[in-house]
C-alpha cells in the first residue's frame, strides 16, 4: 500500500490532519465564518475529495498554510458532503461555484475567491 499511497494519497480526510482547518458542515458554520470575517480574514477552501486535482492543491495550500504566519480563519468545505453549503456561498457572495476553490471573507463579504492553480496564499 505504500507504493499507492505516494502516487494517489492516504485518503480522502488527509486534510484533517492539518489541526488549523475548522468544518464547515452547516448553514450555521457558514454564519460564524462570515461572523468571524469581521475581526480578521476568513479563508473558505472548497474540496471535492473524489478530485486528484483537488487534493494536489490542497495538499500545496497546506503547505503554504503551515509556512505562513498571517493570522486567518481557515475554514474547510467538502463539497460531495456539503453540496449545499457550497451553493449557500455561490447564492449569498456571488461567487461562481468551482472545486478545488478559495473564498476570502473581510467584513462579511467576499473580497477574493480563485480556483485549481490560482490558489495561493500569497496573494492574498
Amino acid at each position: 500500500m505504500g507504493f499507492f499511497n505516494q502516487i494517489f494519497g492516504k485518503g480522502e480526510d488527509d486534510h484533517q490532519s492539518a489541526t488549523i482547518w475548522a468544518q464547515i458542515e452547516s448553514e450555521s458554520d457558514l454564519d460564524k465564518a462570515v461572523a468571524q470575517s469581521s475581526a480578521h480574514k476568513v479563508l473558505i477552501f472548497k474540496h471535492s475529495t473524489r478530485c486528484f486535482i483537488s487534493k494536489t492543491v490542497l495538499k500545496s495550500f497546506e503547505k503554504q498554510m503551515q509556512n505562513s504566519d498571517k493570522k486567518y480563519a481557515y475554514y474547510f468545505l467538502d463539497l460531495l458532503k456539503h453540496r449545499n453549503i457550497s451553493n449557500a456561498i455561490e447564492s449569498r457572495f456571488g461567487i461562481t461555484h468551482q472545486s478545488p476553490q478559495l473564498i476570502v471573507l473581510e467584513n462579511g463579504e467576499a473580497i477574493y475567491d480563485a480556483s485549481h492553480q490560482n490558489i495561493d496564499l500569497d496573494k492574498i
